[in-house]
């Protein structure tokens, strides 16, 4: 179990960036996998990256490479997601969500969630 905490969204004029942070709980937080996902009105939950904490391994949907970046803060145990260059397509809800064992673009395979914060891009 991992408790997951979001923050950063809000509304942001295309062309600009956001940071979006994941807290991450628990006693055993590190041996999960944590990611982003993200679900527009009448769409699909879309996943857009993946940071594997133990070994810093990382994945970004393609919808998404050369403008976010997803990294893990062993800090601050958090895991953060830069949003550069926005795009009204990228208005979403954004999910921060957890899972044992590897990246995967499946949010059906993850079991623990976030509460989702709102990304507005306006053109």
């Amino acid at each position: 179990q991992v408790l997951l905490v979001e923050s950063g969204g809000g509304q942001v004029q295309a062309g600009g960036s956001l940071r979006l942070s994941c807290a991450a709980s628990g006693r055993t937080f590190f041996l999960y996998t944590v990611a982003w996902f993200r679900q527009a009105p009448g769409k699909d939950r879309e996943f857009v990256g993946a940071v594997v904490w133990s070994g810093n391994m990382a994945n970004l949907g393609d919808s998404v490479k050369g403008r976010f970046t997803i990294s893990r803060d062993n800090v601050k145990n958090t895991v953060n997601l830069q949003m550069n260059s926005l795009k009204p397509e990228d208005t979403a809800v954004y999910y921060c969500a957890a899972k044992r064992g590897g990246i995967s673009d499946r949010s059906e395979m993850y079991d623990n969630w976030g509460q989702g914060t709102q990304v507005t891009v306006s053109s």
